[in-house]
């Protein structure tokens, strides 16, 4: 493998501790629209995490309205889609946390100066600067360097969708052989995969051992190159990679 230039980080539960947080508004919001359609199901934040971890507000939207057949226009959804990123920025202000290790590990890269920073999100643009200032993360990651598919687009969308890596890739003048994505989800690591950029997992925010155990499975299944449940394993995660 090349050089590796740049590292794209994955915003929600690999730098932050916010998908907790982020569900509990969503399964608010997604109950309400279901008992508006008529609809006995409901969701807990943590069955949303199980179904739709790495997906944005607007693609939970659109994979529900697909499964329970209900008709809603596109300013219908619009509408839910900014009160739900309102409800989550003033959770996240209130209660983020950074995810255990990582602040260490960004403060060894940033001084080392190696590698090139930026962070890659499904989540709406407003919600990762949240997230990354609450944590005093913004420091490490130039301005315009953070990058989400909800908003940096023409056409909003989500991951597994490689639109916004490419879209970085194109911003920040780079292959994708000369980055390395890292990644906790399935749809993140995919997202990534397609876009052809090769990823280090992270599960370390998943509860319990067990539960790490079988994210670990699927994020390899799905071409992550190599995972690590804590933030100190980064660097020989990144020596088996660059010695590809």
């Amino acid at each position: 493998m090349g050089k590796i230039t740049h590292l794209l980080f994955d915003c929600d539960n690999t730098l932050v501790l916010s998908e907790e947080l982020a569900f509990e508004a969503c399964a608010e919001l997604l109950n309400e629209v279901l008992e508006k359609h008529g609809i006995s199901d409901r969701y807990t934040a943590p069955k949303l995490l199980v179904d739709f971890v790495g997906q944005n507000f607007r693609g939970m939207m659109v994979s529900l309205r697909e499964r329970y057949n209900f008709k809603m226009d596109d300013s219908e959804l619009e509408t839910y889609v900014k009160r739900e990123e309102d409800q989550v920025i003033a959770k996240l202000e209130a209660a983020a946390k950074p995810c255990e290790g990582v602040d260490e590990v960004l403060d060894k890269l940033y001084a080392s100066k190696k590698y090139g920073l930026a962070v890659v999100s499904s989540s709406a643009l407003r919600r990762v600067r949240a997230s990354i200032k609450k944590v005093n993360q913004e420091k490490y990651f130039p301005h315009d360097h953070v990058f989400s598919a909800a908003t940096s687009l023409e056409k909003p969308t989500s991951k597994p969708d490689p639109a916004i890596y490419l879209h970085a890739l194109k911003v920040l003048g780079k292959k994708a052989e000369e980055c390395v994505a890292i990644e906790d989800s399935k749809s993140g690591t995919l997202s990534a995969v397609r876009a052809g950029i090769p990823v280090v997992g992270y599960v370390g925010s998943y509860e319990g051992k067990e539960m790490q155990a079988k994210m670990e499975e699927v994020l390899k299944e799905t071409g992550a190159k190599v995972v690590m449940t804590k933030w100190d394993e980064f660097e020989k995660c990144m020596e088996v990679i660059e010695k590809a």
